[in-house]
């Protein structure tokens, strides 16, 4: 007569040995997660910090460098240049950009131009002075720096200094942020950055993207998604006015015309 045996006990891992997966035992990696995955803006907002942190799964001994760069919603920008006619100030020609990022930031474990070479950098989009913005009325590209995506537009030389410009008042509100110093590892492997939202932060979906460098380029990219959006009354409020501007319009009108009767009622009652 046969009697089936018990199974096999369990191998026993020795204390402090690390169970690794076999599908990822070699490969050079880079995990990560968010804090907050939602933001929600109503009339309190001031702002939020969410927290980035991660993994970065290394088993060789080439050092890796950690870049995470926060990307939010495109939205079109307007300048335009005081120029002096005949000893008065005038504005130019207005220039509209398109596609210019309403938020945008960069944190990484160094200076970025330590991480990796310039044409690595530009081809990826990484760091302000290789964030695709597009140029007024593209005409052409040429090839700068042994990359082929250098924009010559209708501004001609000038492009750049609008280009500048478009940067340096997102800097000046907050939007735009470079922090070299922004990566911090808390234990070996371990990693962590802080996402600041300001105040005036769009609403939208936001992308991420964790990449890990190893020797100049890039191994390894985890991508992430936020949303920052209105709720309550701002956020019925402005589903309003996108859906209904004209029937938006005539009402701010009516109650500013209603405001403006009331303010002379009680000035004259006085």
């Amino acid at each position: 007569m046969f009697q089936a045996l018990p199974p096999e006990p369990a191998p026993m891992v020795a204390p402090g040995t690390i169970e690794r997966s076999v599908a990822t035992e070699g490969e050079v990696r880079v995990a990560a997660a968010l804090t907050d995955a939602q933001v929600e803006v109503d009339s309190s907002f001031r702002g939020a910090s969410i927290v980035l942190y991660g993994a970065v799964f290394n088993p060789t001994d080439i050092p890796a460098d950690v870049v995470v760069v926060v990307r939010g919603p495109d939205a079109p920008v307007r300048l335009v240049k005081k120029t002096r006619n005949m000893g008065v100030w005038l504005n130019s020609r207005p220039v509209l950009f398109e596609g210019a990022p309403g938020f945008y930031m960069t944190a990484s474990t160094r200076p970025l131009s330590d991480v990796a070479d310039f044409g690595q950098l530009r081809r990826l989009g990484v760091g302000v002075d290789h964030l695709r913005i597009d140029a007024p009325e593209e005409s052409r590209t040429v090839t700068r720096y042994g990359v082929r995506d250098v924009v010559v537009s209708r501004l001609g030389e000038d492009y750049l200094d609008w280009r500048r410009a478009v940067i340096r008042l997102k800097e000046a509100a907050a939007l735009y942020n470079t922090d070299p110093d922004g990566v911090q590892f808390v234990d070996k492997g371990l990693f962590r950055a802080e996402v600041e939202l300001p105040t005036v932060a769009p609403t939208g979906k936001y992308y991420a993207e964790v990449w890990l460098f190893q020797e100049g380029a890039p191994v390894s990219v985890s991508n992430l998604t936020l949303t920052v959006e209105k709720v309550g009354l701002e956020r019925d409020i402005y589903e309003f006015a996108h859906r209904r501007p004209w029937s938006y319009g005539v009402l701010c009108v009516l109650l500013a015309a209603l405001t403006g009767y009331a303010a002379s009622r009680v000035f004259r009652s006085r």
